[in-house]
């Protein structure tokens, strides 16, 4: 019997928020494997990615770390990690500020740039085809919305 079969059969005293968050951690899991394996071609996780992404849609492409660390909901200890690896590959840079010497930028980089775009031809096809595949373009926008709702999916 298949997942989706169990989850469709849960027993009636399952509350549906209780099925919302299997579903949830389910088809997070599912979609992170599957689109994980194709950035990696590109020697990129779906952190990375992510990060590369709020990057070239900052002001200057950069952000301070602390401010990146809060949109990818990650630790100031988890920041750092993926940011030394972005650096090492040249994808990311640091940045000081000229006004206050204690503040640190994370700034895209030219190399950065062309592994995004390279990285986005595929990717945004592959969730676009993802979802699509599965939910019409009035439950995507209904699935958006409700999910805008939840904490830490301001963008």
């Amino acid at each position: 019997m298949s997942r989706q079969v169990i989850a469709r059969t849960a027993p009636p005293q399952t509350s549906p928020a209780l099925r919302a968050w299997a579903q949830l951690l389910r088809g997070h899991a599912a979609a992170t494997r599957l689109l994980s394996a194709e950035l990696s071609e590109h020697g990129l996780t779906i952190n990375d990615y992510e990060a590369l992404v709020l990057l070239s849609q900052a002001e200057g492409e950069r952000l301070k770390r602390v401010e990146l660390a809060r949109l990818l909901v990650l630790t100031p200890s988890g920041v750092t990690r993926l940011l030394e690896g972005l650096e090492a590959a040249g994808l990311v840079e640091r940045a000081a500020c000229p006004s206050d010497l204690r503040i640190v930028y994370a700034q895209l980089t030219e190399l950065g740039r062309e592994r995004l775009s390279t990285a986005s031809c595929g990717h945004v096809g592959s969730v676009r085809a993802l979802f699509e595949e599965y939910l019409s373009d009035d439950e995507l926008e209904t699935l958006a919305t409700l999910l805008e709702r939840l904490p830490c999916s301001e963008r």
